[in-house]
This record gives C-alpha cells, sequence and structure tokens, in this order.
C-alpha cells in the first residue's frame, strides 16, 4: 500500500510538473513568435512580407537596415531616445537612491508621511495631468524641448524607484553601519561606501522598471515634441508608416533597431535583476 500510494503521489507530481513545463514553453513561444517574425521581416522587401511571413529570410540582405540608417531620419531618433531615456534613468536612480535611503535608515518625523506621499504616485497616472502639465512646461519656456520630457519621466519614474529601494534598503543588516561608527567612518561614507554597493540589484529593478516604458512611450513625446529633429524612437517610426502606402520592410528594420538596446541591455543585466527579485525571500 505504502508502494502504490508513493508511485501515485509522484505521477501525480510529474503530471502537475509537466503541465506546469508545456504551458511554459507554450507561453514562452507565444511571447518571441512576434518577435521572430518582426526580426525576420526586417530581412525581407514588402512584397516578401505578405507572401511569406514566416519563412526565414536571406540575412545577407541588408538592405532594409541601410535604407533607414541612410534615407531616414532614424539616427536622430536613436539619439534622442538614449539621451532622454538616460538622463532620466540617471535622475531617477540617484534621487531615488537619496530618498530611499533617508526613509529607509533614519527614523525622523513624517518619514511616513513622505514615504505615503511616494506611493501615491503609484496610483495616479501622470497622464491625467496632461494638461496642467503643458500649461506648466508653456509658462517655464520648456515645451518642445527635451528636458520637458527628462522632467515628467523623472517625476513618473520617482514613486516606483523609492519603493522599491526603500524597501530593499530597509532589510539591510545595522551592524554593518554600527560597526562602520565604531571604526569612525562618516554618514556620507557609510552610505557611499558600504551600503549603496549593497542595494546594487534593487538599482537594477528600478532601472528596468522605468527604462522599457520611458524608452516605448508614445504619448508624452507627441504632446510635448513638435520639431523633427527632436522626436524620440516611438514618435519617429510612425513617421515611416504612408498615408497611401508603407515601406514593411523598412519598419521592421527599424523597430528590431528599437527593441534591441533593451534587449541587450536587460540580458547583460538579468543576473542582477534575478537576484534583487529573490533576496528579499531570502533575508
Amino acid at each position: 500500500m505504502t508502494n502504490s500510494s508513493d508511485k501515485t503521489g509522484l505521477m501525480r507530481t510529474f503530471g502537475r510538473d509537466g503541465l506546469l513545463q508545456i504551458f511554459l514553453i507554450a507561453n514562452s513561444f507565444i511571447m518571441i513568435a512576434p518577435i521572430v517574425i518582426m526580426v525576420f521581416s526586417a530581412f525581407k522587401p514588402t512584397m516578401e512580407i505578405f507572401r511569406h511571413p514566416f519563412t526565414i529570410p536571406d540575412f545577407t540582405d541588408l538592405s532594409n537596415f541601410v535604407a533607414i540608417w541612410t534615407d531616414t531620419n532614424f539616427v536622430r531618433y536613436f539619439f534622442n531616445s538614449v539621451l532622454i531615456t538616460g538622463s532620466a534613468i540617471f535622475a531617477i536612480l540617484v534621487l531615488g537612491t537619496l530618498a530611499a535611503y533617508a526613509l529607509g535608515r533614519y527614523a525622523f518625523k513624517g518619514s511616513s508621511f513622505i514615504l505615503l506621499f511616494f506611493l501615491a504616485g503609484l496610483t495616479l497616472p501622470l497622464k491625467l495631468a496632461v494638461i496642467p502639465l503643458f500649461v506648466l512646461m508653456r509658462d517655464l519656456g520648456l515645451l518642445d524641448t527635451q528636458l520637458s520630457l527628462i522632467l515628467i519621466y523623472v517625476a513618473m519614474g520617482l514613486p516606483s524607484a523609492v519603493f522599491i529601494m526603500t524597501g530593499f534598503i530597509r532589510s539591510l543588516p545595522g551592524e554593518l553601519e554600527d560597526a562602520a561608527r565604531m571604526d569612525g567612518a562618516s554618514e556620507l561614507r557609510i552610505m557611499w561606501k558600504i551600503m549603496l554597493p549593497l542595494t546594487r540589484p534593487a538599482m537594477v529593478i528600478a532601472a528596468i522598471n522605468n527604462l522599457v516604458p520611458i524608452w516605448n512611450d508614445f504619448f508624452f513625446p507627441l504632446i510635448f515634441l513638435q520639431n523633427d529633429d527632436l522626436k524620440t524612437l516611438p514618435q519617429g517610426l510612425t513617421g515611416f508608416m504612408g498615408e497611401y502606402t508603407t515601406n514593411w520592410g523598412v519598419l521592421f528594420a527599424g523597430l528590431t533597431f528599437a527593441a534591441a538596446p533593451i534587449t541587450i541591455l536587460y540580458i547583460v543585466l538579468s543576473r542582477q535583476f534575478i537576484s534583487g527579485m529573490t533576496s528579499g525571500a531570502i533575508k
């Protein structure tokens, strides 16, 4: 009886795990298939895309990539996206880390209210305030400038960065600070040399959490940027779609280039990302 029950339990376990693996494989296929089709289409002419959308292309045919770099404003759009996204992420990490460190390591009057103030930003979409933001940027003389987008993205990303960083910093052992203070280290040195290096996984999570929506954002550039030389990739790529005809091969090549930096960056930082996601459970 014991052996039969053990075998039944093992069969149920393997059956459950097998179904889970099948589900994960199917989900991976569903997620990866559009990306593969996009990359394949980037190496095909427009007629070939519609005739044979799922066939493997000739990867030596780089005409679409050459066209998008030489015949369009893609390079300018790409540089603008890198500049705006990079500046916004840098400011979010610097300001968010400093605020989270103060809220996570020091007890002072009003700290709970300040944290709730940041958390409130997670519940209120900034797009609801687009009209006041437009009026504010107009009064500040920042309309049709990249600085307006950077400021908006920083305001949009700070709540999530502070939320992620505060919880992680609070989980760090206080013994590290006590030992450093006994050795005569200043508060600034403790923060910079001891505590902040330990928060690297949380910083990676906060960066990726804000990087993707900022890089892919179409709404705010459409509202605040009119000059073609200042447009970002999502806004600029819409210009490749003509009123009557569209060169889909060139468009897919642009989409492939636009998706490549985020994909590569995620792969490079995946170890830090996974470490940050699991560190809370380990502690």
